[in-house]
């Protein structure tokens, strides 16, 4: 089947699988191997997919007198805006080995970063998971046992008892409403975050959250300074360089500030003015930034920025583990503990009345 341009059905390739042939490809290159050969060499290597298909069409185009980067940009859904910018510089400016090699990096760091954060949350998640079904197990197997029980004597069944018995009449008579709710979430949460209204609501709400509020924050704001610096330091001028960033950051608030941004560049102002007057950048972010423009070192200071925050969410991921797992461990037990004494209060009044 030969490969299709415009509406190609074929998935984004896996990160993991562009950092290493970016690399690659940019060792090729650096050794002085003219770049069709380049992408034939890197295309032939890889295993039948969706990837391969990838880079077999990218040959034929370059082949055909088409640049590198605009090729890149005929497949949107597998390159990344920033990635077919950089590119595009690097072939400007004759560097492309170089750039290729930066973009390697820039996704290695991204995707380590993205990595550790998954890690962190990873034992949490399971914890979480296990104590809802230990609890699902008590209230369906465990608790309609004692019910016979205390309807059999005939007491009276004290409020936090009605209230467990009540939960597991749900789950066992209705758990089929219970499973279409539990379905319905992610599509309602889907459909909420798809509204303008909706997604700036969420998107806020993210940045204020107690505690994973500042984690959020970090993160976005090593993504944007990493980007960025990546950009400016391959030579794409920084309006473009913005643009590219914009592209990149999922949350709609530094989404909207880097707009606001952008149009006082436009407007002839400085990058750090904007950024500080927006609200979104701490004070270190933006002297940072105005550092870097009285210097001539913005790329430079923009990584440094990356470099410290990506260093905090690594402190931050690591204090959270630790945090929540006497929280889970409190909430588990809060819980389990309230089952047993819901359950066993009917049977202490039992006891005082026939005592």
């Amino acid at each position: 089947m030969s490969p299709r341009r415009g509406g190609r059905s074929w998935g984004r390739p896996g990160r993991a699988q562009l950092v290493l042939t970016t690399r690659q490809l940019a060792t090729l290159v650096k050794a002085g191997m003219p770049l069709l050969r380049a992408l034939r060499t890197v295309s032939d290597q890889l295993d039948p997919g969706p990837l391969r298909e990838v880079f077999v069409a990218i040959s034929a185009d370059v082949e055909s007198g088409v640049k590198f980067s605009d090729a890149l940009a005929r497949h949107p859904r597998r390159f990344p805006r920033f990635y077919v910018n950089m590119v595009r510089a690097g072939e400007l400016g004759g560097l492309l080995d170089t750039i290729l090699t930066r973009l390697a990096e820039l996704l290695e760091k991204q995707a380590r970063l993205r990595q550790r954060v998954r890690s962190a949350l990873m034992y949490p998640a399971f914890v979480m998971v296990a104590a809802f079904a230990i609890l699902l197990i008590l209230m369906i197997f465990v608790v309609p046992t004692f019910v016979s029980m205390f309807t059999e004597l005939g007491s009276a069944l004290p409020l936090p008892t009605q209230i467990l018995v009540t939960t597991s009449d749900i789950l066992r008579h209705w758990w089929w409403a219970v499973l279409l709710t539990l379905a319905a979430l992610p599509a309602l949460t889907r459909a909420l975050i798809g509204t303008p209204g909706g997604r700036r609501m969420v998107d806020a709400a993210s940045l204020r959250a107690p505690v994973f509020g500042s984690l959020v924050e970090r993160l976005l704001i090593a993504r944007f300074a990493r980007t960025l610096g990546t950009l400016l330091a391959s030579g794409v001028p920084i309006l473009s360089a913005l643009e590219t960033v914009r592209a990149t950051i999922t949350n709609v608030v530094m989404d909207d500030a880097l707009r606001d941004v952008e149009q006082s560049l436009k407007a002839g102002e400085s990058l750090a003015r904007p950024m500080e007057l927006s609200g979104v950048f701490p004070p270190l972010v933006t002297r940072m930034v105005a550092l870097g423009e009285e210097t001539g070192q913005l790329d430079e200071m923009l990584v440094r920025v990356a470099d410290s925050y990506e260093e905090e969410v690594e402190v931050q991921l690591a204090g959270l583990t630790q945090l929540l797992e006497p929280i889970l461990i409190v909430a588990v037990g809060g819980m389990v503990g309230f089952i047993v004494i819901a359950m066993f209060m009917p049977l202490l009044s039992l006891t005082k009345l026939l005592g």
